[in-house]
């Protein structure tokens, strides 16, 4: 009988992980906030008017992480190119959500921590760690 193999998760890897779920809670807390079950505390949150659309799109983007999240933990090759698109698309998101009459200083937590990560998974160790050139 076969051993399945086991791959070594890196430390940054680790790191990256960690990131991205934290990243899942702070895009669950903007649904939650456009849904208006937890008020808003640095500032006030509108996407053009239409509030479920906003919430319906951060809570995809907080599945997405989640899911980003397991690839990462399991040192899976594509969650390195996940969390570069799907930060990249964060960052646009919380783009839209200020035009869209979000505060700047109320979407600042979703912005640092995905930029931390589009940044963060730029280093030499992550990318070896997941074999991208």
């Amino acid at each position: 009988m076969a051993m399945p193999m086991t791959r070594h998760r890196p430390f940054g890897v680790t790191i990256l992980a960690v990131l991205s779920a934290l990243i899942a809670l702070v895009n669950a807390y903007h649904a939650l906030q456009y849904l208006g079950l937890i008020p808003f505390a640095l500032g006030p949150m509108s996407f053009f008017g239409q509030d479920v659309l906003g919430a319906a799109l951060w809570a995809l983007n907080a599945a997405i992480w989640l899911w980003v999240m397991v690839m990462l933990w399991r040192v899976d090759k594509q969650g390195w190119l996940f969390v570069v698109i799907i930060s990249a698309m964060n960052l646009i998101l919380a783009g839209l959500s200020i035009l869209g009459a979000s505060s700047f200083q109320a979407l600042l937590p979703a912005i640092v921590l995905n930029a931390a990560a589009l940044l963060y998974c730029q280093t030499p160790g992550v990318k070896q760690a997941f074999g991208a050139a």
